[in-house]
Parts: structure tokens; sequence; C-alpha cells
């Protein structure tokens, strides 16, 4: 956990980020413009690779929720300071502990995946930065977010907290328990990869909910995959794109 003197650094370098821009001393988190011509460039290779892996996908274009909360959402915030430079940039970034912050492409296109609504309730598995739970909530969904390394989770749900992402609830532990408590969930995201599901997380599910994760190894090819639960409680999967994430780790009971 971070002790009182690093809370304070860590809220105040948020804040300084959602103050100036990247470089020079340009408003970057004021109420009318947050970067808005890198938010919006990021949107069109994000919008141009939707495109290019739609048959993939199922859809050709992003859902106008998740694109307004892209715009919304300001992801150097989530970043290390000394990575903010790219924050803007398509493509993963780490954020220490050995994990990374994923690929805008990849947030987007789970979050469309998971074909939710305003008030829906979803678990994450891996809270990361926080960026994917802060789009989430941008989105109107209340998010259930656990992440095993402490360090991170306190980071996390200090930039959301900070950032008024209200609907995002963050608790440091071993994710592969799911949230039993707030279930069941319309939608499930895991933003690491694992071989299987545990039954705990099947289980906690709604009907027709949908649960969006890589399958796979760290030393193997990841499949992103979609399932939806069927009325047998049983989930149908389908396969879309290769991706590379980092493991699942904790209890990996099945």
């Amino acid at each position: 956990m971070l002790d009182r003197d690093h809370r304070s650094t860590l809220r105040a370098a948020i804040l300084a980020a959602c103050l100036l821009t990247l470089v020079g001393s340009i408003p970057a988190c004021a109420s009318d413009n947050d970067m808005t011509e890198e938010r919006n460039q990021l949107i069109n290779q994000i919008q141009a690779g939707v495109h290019a892996t739609a048959r993939e996908l199922g859809f050709s274009a992003l859902d106008p929720k998740v694109e307004q909360a892209l715009r919304e959402v300001p992801r150097h915030a989530f970043v290390p300071e000394h990575e903010r430079a790219f924050a803007y940039r398509d493509s993963p970034l780490p954020i220490g502990a050995g994990q990374t912050i994923s690929q805008p492409y990849i947030v987007a296109i789970m979050s469309q995946l998971l074909a939710l609504s305003p008030g829906d309730r979803v678990f994450e598995l891996g809270t990361g930065s926080g960026y994917q739970a802060a789009v989430l909530a941008a989105m109107g969904v209340e998010v259930y977010s656990v992440e095993i390394v402490p360090e991170l989770a306190e980071r996390a749900a200090l930039a959301l907290a900070t950032l008024g992402y209200d609907r995002a609830h963050v608790r440091s532990g071993d994710g592969w328990l799911g949230w039993p408590e707030a279930a069941p969930f319309d939608g499930i995201i895991l933003t690491a990869a694992a071989p299987h599901i545990p039954r705990q997380l099947i289980d906690q599910l709604a009907p027709d909910g949908r649960l969006v994760m890589p399958v796979g190894s760290a030393d193997s090819v990841q499949q992103l995959a979609l399932f939806t639960k069927d009325a047998n409680g049983e989930l149908v999967r389908r396969d879309l794109l290769p991706v590379r994430f980092v493991p699942v780790t904790g209890s990996m009971t099945p």
C-alpha cells in the first residue's frame, strides 16, 4: 500500500496532468477541451482499425457510447509520467509491476463487445492503470474491478476518484474469485490472459451476459474471445483476433 506521502504525491501528479499538456503550458484537462486534437487523431486510428477488422469483430464502426467515452477519458492521467508523451498513441504502455495499459483499439473493441447499456454492471479482472474501468464508467456502467497488485490497485482507485469516475469500484485481491457480493454481472472483462475460465466467474455472469477475454498462455498465441451465457448457464465461445496480453496471476482455481 502507498503511504500518506506517496498518496499525496500521486494525487498531485494526477492533478498536474490535468492542468498541463505533455509539453508546454496549454490546458489539457479544461472542461471544454481535453487534448481534443490528440484524442480525435487517436479515435480516427481506432475507427480505421475497427473497419479493417470488421469481418472478425462483427461490426465496422465504434458504437457512439464507446466513442464518446474514449473522447472523454484522459488516457494520459492513467500512464506513468515518463510515458505521457506516448499516451495518445494506439499502443500499449508499461505501467509498472510488469503490467501494461492496453492498446486503445483493444480497450474500444472489448468495451463494445460487451454490448452494455447505462446502468449495467460489469466485473473487471485486472484493473491495471484504471483506464478500461474509466471508459466503462464513462459509458454509464457500474464497474467492479479487482487488481492483484496492491500498489496498482491504489493508484488506479485514486486516479479514478480524482477524475470523478464514481461508478468504478476498485479493490486489491485475487480477481480470479470475482466479486460475488456485487453479482450477477451483465458483463465480465478480463484484461489478462488465461487458458480457461473458472466456474465462479461463469456463475457470476447473468443469463445472456457476455464475457470478453484473451484466451491462452503467456508463451502461446492468444485469442481474444467473446463468450455468451446461454439458457443452460453454459458459455458459447466465438474467437475474434490474435492478441498478446500479460497472464492472469492468482489462485487460478478451475
